[in-house]
């Protein structure tokens, strides 16, 4: 499409080619030829345009319309987040939706527009369960945690490394299954996962996302002609979610209850949605992000961690345990994970369909969009705006504390939303948006409560393997502190 301009507005540049072969094109230079980010970044020099229009992945024959206009910088990006100039329905996945035989035959709360009315009676009930299980987040995440650096130890003790993400999977699956349904997931007795559970549930993650990602694993040629072409069946994990379900069928009868009595949900949809919320949303993001959080902190230095020492360990000290009132004490902390959550936000993507013909600004123009288009946004790039933040793509860890980091945070938006709005029934801002920072944050704490420093192995980009792990020496005996809420 020709890029021409009317009143200061312009059309949006770029073209989708030929049809079909424009978007699997497209799809060979973003999976195959250049990569996700130089995809962009060859695509804005030569629009010389962060907003420009391009075929998303998938791509035929499983996308409904693979032409989108993308927004790459933070001031067209928020656009994305006005409901009322964006529609949300089955825009989670962008493109492309997964079947929803992978959620029991419902729309769960992540495919729907805040317009449809089972969307406030979801996450209503998201509320709902992160509220009335508020006094377990502290003590369960410290039992877990404490479970993961055992097991570490051991490791590090046998072959002087230790590898993060395989433990890290497995104590977030145990924390969240016994914070929220009271029961360890390995626990003998009617419908137990075993140590299974995070297995069943990587995959049942991985095939519905499998047309639009990269496994890491199998050549790109060979992922392009197999799970980037056609969807993937849920017949090969049914035994798998299946096993998931009843879990959280047989312990979350608490739950489901209130689902039905106060919020007017039948029990399979609540029970659906709930592991939708909880493995889907809330583990995904926790075994995508604390790697990244702890590779960004190891990198940048053992003077970062013996200033976290400093700070987590007096606050512990100063209030007589890990609550919520140390934590908030813990400045330098809470910009750690601000900044990490900035750079390596755990979804890029955010997409939305126009609900009228409106217009997009960016830093140097507006453009014209018309009703029904598709709105895409890569977030890393709108939260890396050289623009808005000095040297974007460095992790400053003091970058959000003090005033002036105080108001950055409006553009780290990792929650579908900036960070100095709130979520609500309304938007599609996270309903668990305060609970991941919060958790981030107690598990750096945690981290520096058992260690004085790390090393990791600097090869290694797909996990966090640690080649030096230093047992704390303060003779402060933090293992006796109370934790709480």
């Amino acid at each position: 499409m020709a890029c021409s301009s009317y009143g200061g507005v312009q059309e949006v540049p770029g073209s989708y080619g030929l049809p079909i072969i424009g978007a699997i094109a497209d799809r060979y230079d973003y999976f195959v030829k250049k990569g996700v980010e130089p995809f962009f970044r060859k695509r804005m020099e030569k629009y010389k345009s962060t907003v420009f229009r391009v075929n998303m992945p998938p791509g035929p024959p499983i996308s409904r319309d693979p032409r989108v206009i993308i927004l790459l910088d933070a001031k067209s990006f928020p656009i994305l987040f006005d409901m009322s100039k964006v529609d949300k329905t089955n825009a989670f996945t962008g493109v492309y939706t997964p079947s929803t035989k992978f959620t029991g035959g419902y729309r769960v709360l992540s495919y729907l527009d805040p317009s449809e009315q089972n969307h406030s009676k979801l996450k209503n009930f998201c509320f709902y369960v992160l509220k009335t299980n508020a006094t377990k987040w502290f003590p369960e995440f410290k039992r877990a945690t404490g479970e993961l650096w055992a097991k570490l130890d051991r490791q590090f003790a046998q072959s002087g490394k230790a590898e993060f993400n395989s433990e890290n999977l497995q104590m977030c699956f145990n924390f969240l299954c016994r914070s929220v349904l009271n029961r360890d997931p390995a626990e003998p007795g009617y419908a137990s996962l075993g140590t299974q559970g995070p297995s069943y549930v990587f995959k049942w993650i991985g095939l519905q996302l499998a047309p639009i990602a990269s496994t890491g694993v199998l050549p790109k040629m060979l992922e392009e002609i197999t799970i980037h072409a056609l969807p993937l069946p849920f017949l090969l994990v049914r035994g798998d979610y299946k096993k998931v379900y009843d879990f959280f069928w047989t312990y979350g009868r608490h739950l489901l209850e209130v689902a039905e009595h106060q919020f007017d949900l039948s029990k399979e949809e609540a029970c659906h949605n709930l592991v939708f919320t909880i493995c889907f949303n809330t583990f995904g993001g926790m075994f995508i992000f604390f790697p990244s959080l702890i590779q960004r902190i190891a990198t940048a230095g053992k003077q970062l961690h013996a200033d976290l020492v400093e700070e987590i360990r007096g606050g512990i000290k100063k209030h007589g345990g890990l609550d919520i009132r140390a934590l908030e004490s813990m400045a330098l902390l809470r910009s750690t994970v601000y900044e990490a959550l900035r750079i390596d936000p755990p979804v890029p993507f955010q997409y939305g369909h126009a609900k009228e013909d409106l217009e997009v600004e960016s830093h140097d123009g507006r453009y014209a969009v018309r009703k029904g288009e598709m709105l895409g946004g890569y977030q890393p790039f709108a939260t890396r705006d050289p623009r808005v933040f000095h040297y974007p793509d460095d992790f400053l860890p003091r970058r959000f504390m003090g005033e002036e980091g105080e108001k950055l945070l409006k553009y780290v938006l990792w929650s579908n939303g900036p960070e100095t709005e709130q979520t609500t029934v309304h938007n599609k801002q996270c309903a668990g948006k305060h609970f991941v920072v919060m958790i981030s944050r107690l598990l750096v704490a945690h981290l520096f409560v058992h260690y004085d420093s790390f090393e990791i192995d600097p090869s290694t980009t797909t996990k966090v393997v640690f080649t030096s792990l230093q047992k704390a020496t303060s003779l402060f005996p933090f293992s006796q502190l109370n934790v709480g809420a």
